[in-house]
């Protein structure tokens, strides 16, 4: 298989940047870039490190960050599996990318950036839900915001073609498969749903 490894043979192929893509990008929070990362609950994080890239789905029931100042976002750490890749990663190298959906809408919004975690009391008081805290926060300052082209999500019909779930693998499937059937999956499936309104914050 032929691989291109040249900026040049790529520039070849696509050609140059419309304007529109060029003239998007902010170096901070505008009123547009604002309004819109405020309605979004669902963010992709990724994030690399000495192990390598990861991708980290991030959501909450209100905006999924919180505005610090027009160059700075607050992402609260809620429960999850502490594995942790996405804060090992950003404690041994800032560079950060988020990208952040709105369900209904084709557009998405990226930040690049830099972070760092702080566990600073009163940064933790701002994301306080029925008396709980995030153990951490991601504090990002921001390089770039600008708006994605929709033709992704429109290709996919993200929003549009109705639950495709129905006969998906399990995640007790996966676990079962990769313990070669030592884990058992068919009870952490049945005791899932119970397990994570009980440990959503």
């Amino acid at each position: 298989m032929e691989y291109l490894d040249t900026i040049a043979a790529l520039e070849a192929i696509y050609g140059q940047p419309g304007e529109a893509s060029l003239v998007k990008v902010a170096r901070q929070l505008t009123p547009t870039y604002r309004a819109w990362i405020e309605r979004s609950r669902f963010c992709v994080i990724s994030t690399v490190g000495p192990d390598g890239t990861d991708g980290s789905p991030r959501g909450d029931a209100g905006p999924v960050v919180l505005e610090l100042d027009q160059h700075t976002l607050a992402l609260p750490d809620w429960r999850g599996n502490n594995r942790m890749d996405t804060l090992r990663n950003i404690i041994a190298d800032e560079r950060i990318s988020l990208m952040f959906m709105v369900a209904g809408s084709t557009n998405v919004v990226r930040v690049n950036g830099r972070a760092k975690v702080t566990i600073d009391a009163d940064v933790l008081a701002r994301f306080e839900v029925d008396g709980k805290h995030p153990r951490s926060v991601i504090v990002i300052k921001i390089s770039e915001v600008y708006s994605q082209c929709a033709r992704a999500v429109m290709r996919a019909g993200l929003w549009g073609d109705g639950d495709m779930s129905d006969g998906l693998p399990t995640v007790g499937d996966m676990l079962n498969e990769m313990t070669s059937g030592a884990f058992d999956g068919k009870s952490y499936d049945l005791a899932w749903d119970a397990r994570a309104k009980e440990t959503m914050w």
